[in-house]
């Protein structure tokens, strides 16, 4: 990807997740990056499929981050790489986990359909680890999976601690979410 379309998509991403994406113009965005509005189709079809991009982007990048995190050698922390990586995303890319929630519906049916297509194997990925690590139900892993997601992602609506006191105390609270599954 080129690096004026990586920038387009961040600024977006950026004034998505303040003002929505039904309220941001394309000469919103052209503004932001010292373009016309009109210039952005020269990157993107229009506001949607920049948006679709966006949010196919997101899913695929925490897939393939997941993947190297399950795929290196030392199995016995699989779980908690997981977390950190997760959260690292998390912390760092507010915005982006903000548009998907509440922009997701805005986005054309093929490009929601891969993105629920790639979190589905994303889940997967978490779930099949967690039951490599305790003995769970794939019923009660898959809640246990999505709980701890939403706990991470709810880094947009949290208190600003600085970016290392976010990141410990997330992780934390994720491993021990995620980990209760054994308590219970």
């Amino acid at each position: 990807m080129n690096a004026r379309r990586r920038q387009l998509l961040d600024i977006a991403a950026d004034l998505f997740a303040e003002h929505g994406y039904a309220k941001v113009t394309v000469d919103e965005i052209g503004a932001a990056a010292g373009i016309s509005g009109p210039a952005i189709y020269h990157h993107f079809d229009g506001k949607e499929a920049l948006l679709g991009e966006m949010l196919i982007g997101i899913s695929e990048y925490l897939l393939e981050g997941g993947r190297r995190v399950v795929g290196e050698r030392d199995e016995s922390d699989t779980v908690e790489r997981l977390i950190a990586f997760h959260v690292e995303f998390a912390v760092d890319r507010r915005s982006l986990i903000t548009v998907h929630f509440r922009d997701l519906l805005y986005a054309r049916p093929d490009d929601v359909a891969r993105v629920r297509a790639v979190q589905n194997e994303y889940v997967e990925l978490w779930t099949d680890a967690l039951r490599d690590r305790v003995d769970v139900d794939t019923d009660r892993a898959l809640a246990a999976v999505h709980a701890t997601f939403g706990l991470i992602n709810s880094t947009p609506h949290s208190g600003r601690l600085p970016r290392t006191d976010m990141v410990t105390l997330l992780t934390a609270m994720a491993s021990d979410a995620l980990l209760a599954t054994i308590r219970s």
